[in-house]
């Protein structure tokens, strides 16, 4: 590999990054001007790709009164690729693993550059409220989702209980 070559390669690297950190900083920009419903995200510390959210559990769902922890990151080439959104907080729910990992289409296969954080936010909030059980992380979550709504709901209060409250 020619130096000229590695020079030019880099160059296009730190190109794409400060596409993305001006890309971020609008979007943090904006987040703090109008912040969507029951959620709140900015970067931890001084990393812009690193970000902390908060999502407040939706009061139609059995999430009510719980406060879960989320982190992004962004990759170098966002916005053309999606950012990794995980929860902290433990939840029971059939999208999200033990992990923290997320089911939703938006964060994989239907990403747009179009999309913003705040728009991601809500969507995983409305996950809360709506689960696809159609695509679940976990099984046996969406088969009690499906088959058994009341023990599923209570089982999701009891561990918002524990792990989202105080």
């Amino acid at each position: 590999m020619s130096v000229d070559f590695v020079r030019k390669f880099s160059d296009y690297q730190s190109a794409g990054a400060s596409m993305a950190c001006r890309r971020i900083q609008k979007e943090l920009q904006d987040l703090q001007r109008d912040p969507p419903a029951s959620c709140s995200a900015g970067p931890v510390g001084e990393d812009l790709f690193h970000w902390q959210a908060t999502i407040m559990g939706p009061s139609d769902s059995p999430y009510a009164g719980g406060v879960f922890f989320v982190t992004i990151h962004f990759p170098p080439d966002y916005p053309f690729k999606p950012p990794m959104v995980n929860f902290q907080t433990k939840v029971y729910h059939p999208n999200i693993n033990s992990n923290g990992s997320i089911c939703l289409d938006i964060l994989k296969d239907q990403w747009s550059p179009a999309l913003t954080i705040s728009k991601v936010l809500l969507s995983v909030s409305s996950l809360l409220t709506d689960p696809n059980p159609d695509d679940p992380l976990v099984p046996e979550i969406a088969h009690m989702y499906n088959n058994h709504r009341r023990r599923y709901e209570e089982m999701a209060r009891s561990w918002t209980q524990k792990h989202a409250m105080g």
